[in-house]
């Protein structure tokens, strides 16, 4: 081969090991950082751990996992979603963020954030990229846990 092919095919490489780096620093980051930037400030939840009720009114149900499925979560005016022991609700789920998402209100209308998770959020299939309006039956997926929404 040719020494100047050689020599891109190096710079290639490199730039692309460069990028992975980069890609790998950025999730570990996500997972450490509290909020993502321009979210706005996530309010500190009461120090007591919420406890699933199955209760009726507005609220979170889990569909899946199969050994969670029918605890129901009250909303607030904010809750916070995630593996950390802060959230408002905890999920033991690898496939969480620390922090994961929250669920506020807004004009009276219940809505959903991702909060910068690596596996994302999602509505009905769909992935978030901002905050989006929830209405009753939506289903919102955070890791491998799925939520219906009861409001």
């Amino acid at each position: 081969m040719p020494e100047p092919l050689l020599a891109i095919l190096k710079l290639c490489a490199l730039a692309l090991l460069y990028l992975f780096f980069l890609r790998v620093l950025r999730a570990v980051w996500a997972e450490v950082a509290p909020v993502k930037a321009g979210t706005g400030p996530v309010t500190a939840p009461p120090r007591t751990s919420r406890r699933p009720s199955r209760k009726a009114g507005d609220g979170l149900v889990v569909v899946e996992p199969k050994e969670r499925k029918g605890q129901r979560y009250g909303l607030e005016d904010e809750v916070t979603v995630g593996r950390a022991a802060g959230c408002a609700i905890t999920l033991d789920d690898t496939y969480a963020s620390q922090l994961h998402a929250r669920f506020f209100r807004r004009d009276g209308k219940l809505h959903v954030e991702d909060l910068g998770s690596t596996n994302g959020t999602y509505v009905n299939g769909r992935k978030v990229t901002a905050p989006l309006p929830l209405k009753r039956a939506d289903r919102v997926k955070v890791g491998a846990t799925v939520f219906e929404v009861q409001t």
